[in-house]
């Protein structure tokens, strides 16, 4: 199936959600963005795996990346699309085929843009970090990514969200010593003795820093508990998970050295981790995208792919006409309107 970039960005988009790209399986879609690319004679597009990558070569002081991921949850009774209203209704259309249309409007009508641009169509977001597409390149092609400013076209229901939260989780276990429960006293309840990392829990005080202009939240909460070995046992352990989201003015190793040290006394492993972003917005690329976007900017109060930017030194963004809450739901929609705002504002900050 090809895609007709002439028409306007919202039945763009309906194209682009009614290629089913379910994660794992985004080859068509793949397909008909290069398939619609490739003609353009002012960019150099090329494939590696199913992601796609175009960019214009004018020698600019400057380059800009502009990203999307091709893939969506698995389809729930919601293709085609349809549209009631101002509302466009789909699987992915808020998340994100919507900013998808808006990237390749853009790819397709700025020949000439101010600074370099390079646009980047990738799989997998949706699933386990091995598969993620962005990852993938950033390990094997990290020039792809370079640039002096990145926007990703996540939802946001068209307002700035600058960077993104870290994220760690570890296990604090509690020790204890096994006995039969009817002689309690010559053990030691490692459930009961879990009581004080849960003390720990609800004495937390999150943090709010401002980084880059932005104020964070920070976040510690526990997400799984476990312990028990049969019920007329004490228990010789329980285990913590606790999820702490910290804003991009720690690294992922000051994040878990604050760990170690809140829950001193217990053993803490941590599970897995990715580090935060800090969104850049002194940069001037990213003040002119601010300029041209308008609003008030706002923290990313969670994770996203603009974490794999920051790492490469790039600051990021996330801005794209879909609506956050909407994602994966089996009535997510996209407002018509919102795609349209997001391509007329980028088309300004690019020209």
């Amino acid at each position: 199936m090809g895609l007709d970039l002439g028409v306007d960005v919202a039945e763009l988009t309906a194209a682009i959600v009614d290629i089913e790209s379910v994660s794992g399986a985004e080859k068509a879609l793949a397909d008909a963005v290069e398939g619609a690319l490739a003609p353009l004679g002012h960019l150099r597009v090329e494939r590696d795996g199913d992601a796609v990558i175009a960019r214009t070569e004018l020698g600019r002081a400057e380059r800009v990346v502009i990203a999307g991921h091709l893939d969506t949850v698995p389809v729930n009774g919601n293709l085609p699309s349809r549209v009631v209203g101002d509302r466009l209704y789909g699987c992915g259309t808020s998340d994100m085929k919507s900013g998808l249309a808006v990237m390749l409007k853009l790819a397709a009508t700025v020949a000439e843009p101010r600074r370099d641009v390079t646009y980047l169509f990738y799989e997998c977001e949706e699933v386990e970090e091995a598969r993620n597409g962005l990852a993938r390149l950033a390990l094997s092609r990290p020039e792809v990514l370079e640039g002096d400013f990145a926007v990703l076209m996540e939802p946001t229901y068209a307002t700035i969200e600058g960077g993104c939260q870290g994220t760690i989780r570890v296990e604090v276990t509690a020790p204890g010593e096994r006995a039969h429960s009817a002689r309690s006293w010559m053990g030691s309840n490692a459930i009961h003795r879990a009581g004080e990392i849960i003390d720990i829990l609800r004495a937390y005080r999150p943090r709010k820093p401002v980084v880059d202009g932005l104020e964070y939240h920070e976040g510690l909460n526990a997400v799984f508990i476990r312990g028990g070995v049969a019920g007329n046992v004490i228990p010789d352990e329980c285990v913590v998970t606790v999820n702490h989201r910290f804003a991009p003015d720690r690294t992922l190793d000051e994040a878990e050295a604050y760990l170690r040290e809140l829950f001193a006394g217990f053993t803490v492993k941590v599970v897995d981790g990715a580090e935060a972003a800090r969104p850049g917005l002194h940069h001037p690329a990213a003040a002119d995208f601010v300029a041209a976007v308008g609003g008030t900017p706002r923290a990313k109060l969670g994770w996203t792919d603009v974490a794999r930017f920051s790492a490469l030194g790039v600051p990021a963004v996330n801005y794209g006409p879909g609506d956050p809450p909407l994602s994966h739901t089996k009535d997510e929609y996209v407002e018509i309107p919102r795609i349209r705002e997001c391509e007329e504002r980028m088309r300004a900050w690019l020209t």
